[in-house]
């Protein structure tokens, strides 16, 4: 019996042995397809590498941005500790402080026109 049962199978291992390269060629080239895959498209492949990146660089130029932005209000900070005249200039434009026989022109707010509710006016 089982001398029978190798016989039966003998014809198609004997195939298999002939078309061993290119069973191996098939293999090795669905392998590297998979691999080209993961790679591109994977948890951390190509694509998401490259959004990474832009997202890093907005980010370093918005800590440049930051950063400028901090050192000018520093300077800002360390004039109105030290400068009279900063001091001075602010006090007159936010408080509205003026100095003895001086008078302060505030000009009115400018008027806003009321938008009509309906679009009649449009026609």
């Amino acid at each position: 019996m089982a001398a029978s049962w190798i016989e039966s199978v003998r014809p198609l291992a004997v195939q298999l042995y002939a078309l061993r390269r290119r069973i191996a060629t098939i293999t090795v080239a669905v392998l590297a397809g998979l691999l080209f895959v993961h790679v591109m498209f994977g948890a951390n492949g190509m694509v998401v590498y490259k959004k990474k990146r832009a997202e890093y660089e907005s980010l370093q130029k918005r800590i440049a941005q930051e950063q400028k932005e901090n050192e000018i209000y520093a300077q800002q900070i360390h004039g109105l500790k030290t400068d009279e005249k900063a001091i001075e200039k602010e006090a007159r434009e936010q408080l509205r402080y003026a100095r003895a026989g001086e008078y302060v022109y505030v000009p009115p707010a400018p008027a806003t026109v009321p938008v009509p509710a309906n679009h009649s006016a449009k026609k």
